[in-house]
């Protein structure tokens, strides 16, 4: 790292409704880490949120008293430029996008969610080409940088960097961050005295271990004891016979595969009364900026943890630190697989805890990996791996092979409408399809 006196950090999707939530965690954790430059980029269709967001940063950082200077650019090659760490919170299409990825696939019967299924797979067609842009500039302009990751979906983005350029690159999400917080909570002890670990790949991951002060909690917590969820998924209850015969405790959107016609349901009737998830996150948005705007605001409303994405920024300053530290500490995230799963390709992109040293994340291979789930997380996977190939080469027919081979999509029928539709709807978003 350079001169402590001189880290520079660089936002991607600085006008994101999140980025309040980073520049607390900066502030707050100066001491361990002063950051002197704090640059938040955005494109000319963003301008207006990062102008309101990043004059409620400087607000922020003004009330502090710290010597953090927060730059405000469309130009991302002078935020990127000689940075430590850069971060990506972009949406490509923005919340119209979004809407589209949800609202196509219900209307023919299928899951519509942002990072799972059809919808999660074009939010990746669309991402992916950009990300590499960006990381071809990491490679010129900063190449010791860490491009930090949380650009759903998370673990996608994150294997196409390590597949597809020189990057040094984690993924991370809040779905782990959470479950700790939900741990600590429901035991009532600091953060710091539980220890989940996790089994899977981003946005499909399974808790096989939850030791609290020391003690294995997990028999526990699979006869009932609270339930993690989130905001951006319905909070429909688990069957508790298949809770504790699968002897581990699924992400909540697992709920979309093991519960696809319950949540589907939920889904349409959404659609019909208050519209999808997108449309929620367009009127908290809304409320949000209107916050932002306000001169007197000085620091991070509560509101924003009604957004969905709560603790995103916490997770991503705890590892800034600890790479910063070489603090050795454990964290969940995103990184290459590398054996550690002998059924998944050594390349792809998995969601596991780590040891993070000031050379990068180590991945701590798991005790047991349950039978049961390895179909599903392979499946997964497989679609994952020919999605990202399509993204990068525009090829219609690994395109269509991605959809297909969705557990979430019926049948190669439905799948080639779906491709079809949803191609036509962000053809402007997806030019190697349209060469």
């Amino acid at each position: 790292m350079k001169d402590q006196r001189k880290i520079k950090i660089a936002v991607i999707g600085g006008g994101s409704s999140y980025t309040p939530e980073l520049v607390e965690g900066l502030i707050k954790g100066y001491s361990d880490m002063p950051v002197s430059e704090l640059w938040l980029v955005d494109i000319e269709e963003g301008r207006h949120k990062l102008e309101i967001v990043g004059s409620l940063a400087k607000r922020m950082v003004k009330k502090s008293g710290l010597p953090m200077q927060v730059h405000l650019t469309l130009d991302r090659r002078a935020a990127i430029q000689g940075a430590d760490f850069v971060t990506t919170q972009m949406r490509v299409g923005l919340l119209e996008a979004r809407k589209l990825d949800e609202h196509i696939p219900i209307r023919h019967g299928v899951i519509g969610q942002e990072t799972t299924g059809p919808g999660g797979m074009f939010k990746a067609l669309r991402t992916i080409p950009v990300i590499l842009d960006i990381c071809r500039d990491i490679e010129e302009l900063a190449p010791n940088a860490w491009m930090l990751n949380f650009t759903n979906p998370a673990g996608m983005v994150t294997e196409a960097v390590t597949k597809y350029s020189r990057v040094k690159t984690v993924g991370l999400c809040n779905s782990p961050i959470n479950f700790k917080k939900f741990l600590a909570e429901a035991y009532q002890t600091p953060e710091s005295q539980v220890l989940p670990e996790f089994v899977g790949i981003n946005h499909l991951h399974w808790v096989t271990s939850a030791l609290v002060d020391g003690k294995e909690r997990l028999p526990e917590l699979l006869m009932g004891k609270g339930e993690y969820t989130a905001k951006n998924v319905p909070t429909m209850g688990w069957d508790p016979e298949f809770l504790q015969s699968l002897v581990c405790i699924p992400t909540y959107y697992l709920k979309y595969y093991y519960m696809t016609t319950e949540m589907l349901e939920e889904e349409k009737a959404a659609l019909e009364k208050d519209g999808t998830r997108a449309d929620v996150v367009s009127r908290v948005e809304k409320e949000l900026f209107e916050l932002y705007a306000d001169e007197t605001l000085e620091d991070k409303p509560k509101q924003l943890e009604q957004r969905g994405g709560a603790f995103y920024s916490e997770a991503a300053v705890h590892l800034m630190q600890s790479l910063y530290l070489g603090r050795n500490d454990i964290q969940t995230l995103n990184v290459r697989n590398g054996g550690i799963y002998d059924f998944l390709p050594e390349d792809a992109s998995i969601e596991i805890n780590c040891v993070v040293t000031s050379g990068g994340p180590i991945p701590l291979a798991p005790k047991h990996v349950p039978q049961q789930i390895k179909g599903l997380l392979h499946a997964v996977k497989t679609y994952e791996s020919l999605a990202i190939d399509a993204a990068v080469s525009g090829d219609r027919g690994l395109a269509l092979q991605a959809m297909v081979h969705h557990p979430l999509v019926p049948s190669v029928s439905i799948a080639k409408v779906l491709l079809e539709e949803l191609l036509e709807a962000h053809k402007r978003y997806l030019p190697n399809f349209f060469a």
